[in-house]
């Protein structure tokens, strides 16, 4: 039988995985296709297609084709998708949620996370841990 820690640690290096997907890659480009941003997700374009339909933040511009033309915006924000469905395991509406209450700490293209959200709310709980002693 697995241990519950060897199972945290599989789920966590899995997790770690997926929150890289934007590492190493620099956007210079203005507009991406529905193909190169599948590829950077090492997804397929079906999905991409889905999530722009699911997700009303998601609003590429397109040509003359009718062809999608994602911005370095919209792969951010694809970027936040990825982590919480498949990453975390969230659900599309729990992403959507997530996504709307806007606190989600996630990597950006830059590589730089933003916690300062995270971190008043932990000193906030310490706050009230300290007082409960």
């Amino acid at each position: 039988m697995i241990s519950r820690l060897q199972n945290y640690d599989y789920f966590h290096k899995f997790k770690t995985f997926i929150l890289s997907k934007l590492e190493g890659i620099k956007l210079t480009k203005l507009y991406y296709s529905i193909g190169e941003v599948a590829s950077i997700f090492d997804v397929n374009t079906s999905l991409i297609r889905f999530w722009e339909k699911e997700f009303t933040q998601i609003q590429p511009k397109k040509n003359k084709k009718g062809e999608r033309l994602f911005t370095v915006k919209d792969i951010e924000l694809f970027n936040k998708i990825y982590q919480l469905v498949k990453g975390e395991g969230y659900t599309l509406d729990g992403a959507k949620k997530a996504l709307k209450s806007k606190t989600v700490v996630v990597k950006t293209v830059n590589n730089t996370t933003d916690h300062t959200e995270l971190i008043e709310k932990l000193e906030k709980i310490k706050a009230q841990l300290l007082q409960l002693k």
